[in-house]
């Protein structure tokens, strides 16, 4: 950056909205075009004919695998999916009605202190840790889910099994359909990377000071935590259920307009027109409620509310919206909507962190100061 191109000292962004800070080659968004690439590749082409593994790896070492290459990852991945069983035995002590992203927090903290190299920072150890990461982290959401409804934990699956397959026999117990399969492993796709969105830029933060990948990842899910980041997609099933019906949408709508409540699931701060991952969401809920007649009236109240509030006030649907209807049909608990997301972004948050050292300065930006100024020091006795 030139010195004509650096800001001046005193501009001010709130919420740093348009302010570059940091070069990455992870992820770019266009905005203004509605265009999200992985590494150079098109979300929708990734989302066609990838799957969540090759993009994982594509994420973190920054391109397509060979074959040979894919599959070494692939066991990498599969020999790595279970968890201690101390981290078992803790998370089920958690109290029932634990947050679930206060829960992952603290289990993926405790998973630390079993890896050998947590505190090793070497290029090639945190690698390594990212590939664990990634691999266990469903594991521990599925140990999670499980946990708050009594249920004992079910070890991974083994073999040549993808991770949305291993991830839902976890959850279940039991064989996932080929259909549900799939879309969960889209899923993954679509939600695995979105460049500098706040969860990502507090795992670089705390990368930039020499902490440790697990600590990075930590400050990433409490960041996930927040209601205005993470937690979107479950309250947007929460108002499709309490829409109940699709003759019950215009109504809804109009009462939350009327009444000025958010409606969940529509508007972005860098889209300017469609999200893009809305668009192969739609096609995904569509595609479940085709073979799911019982869960079908999820997408038909989803379809109405989306053009409804397009009708009604111009708002584009988000990411978040359809991968409500997504989840809940593939038979994925509300509460553990944001933990899912956690699942798939791990592939990304830990490709940040790995690049954020890889050319490492503290970040450290200033404020600007807004308070009084001069004051004069009067002692404690003289003060009313």
């Amino acid at each position: 950056m030139t010195e004509k191109m650096k800001p001046a000292k005193d501009a001010f962004s709130k919420g740093l909205e348009g302010v570059v800070a940091a070069q990455s080659g992870v992820c770019r968004i266009d905005g203004q075009n509605s265009q999200l690439h992985y590494r150079g590749y098109n979300i929708h082409d990734l989302v066609r004919y990838s799957t969540f593994e090759e993009t994982a790896y594509l994420l973190l070492f920054g391109n397509l695998p060979t074959a040979a290459q894919l599959s070494g990852f692939e066991k990498q991945l599969i020999s790595e999916r279970n968890i201690p069983d101390e981290v078992v035995r803790f998370i089920q002590l958690f109290p029932k009605d634990i947050h679930s992203m206060a829960a992952l927090r603290t289990a993926i903290s405790y998973l630390s202190f079993f890896d050998k190299e947590a505190d090793d920072k070497s290029v090639e150890a945190n690698v390594r840790k990212a590939i664990r990461l990634i691999a266990k982290t469903p594991a521990v959401v599925a140990c999670l889910g499980r946990a708050q409804k009594g249920e004992k934990f079910i070890a991974p699956k083994t073999g040549t099994v993808g991770t949305a397959a291993s991830f839902l026999y976890m959850l279940k117990g039991k064989e996932a359909l080929a259909i549900e399969v799939k879309m969960l492993d889209q899923y993954f796709i679509l939600l695995a990377e979105h460049d500098l969105n706040a969860s990502t830029f507090a795992a670089r933060i705390t990368a930039s000071t020499l902490s440790d990948m697990y600590s990075a990842i930590v400050s990433a899910i409490g960041t996930l935590k927040g209601d205005l980041h993470g937690s979107a997609n479950s309250r947007a099933m929460e108002s499709i259920l309490e829409v109940g019906d699709v003759s019950r949408v215009e109504s809804y709508v109009d009462d939350a307009l009327q009444n000025k409540k958010k409606l969940m699931g529509f508007g972005h701060r860098v889209y300017k027109g469609p999200d893009p991952r809305a668009i192969d969401l739609r096609v995904m809920a569509r595609t479940l409620a085709e073979h799911n007649a019982e869960q079908a009236k999820w997408y038909a109240i989803s379809e109405k509310l989306e053009k409804a509030v397009w009708e009604k006030k111009k708002l584009n649907c988000n990411v978040d919206f359809y991968s409500a209807s997504v989840l809940y049909t593939v038979g994925i608990p509300i509460d553990l909507f944001t933990p899912m997301f956690a699942v798939s972004r791990m592939a990304g948050w830990t490709a940040h962190v790995v690049e954020q050292l890889s050319d490492n300065r503290l970040i450290r930006p200033l404020s600007y100061y807004v308070g009084r100024k001069d004051e004069s020091y009067v002692p404690l006795a003289k003060r009313g």
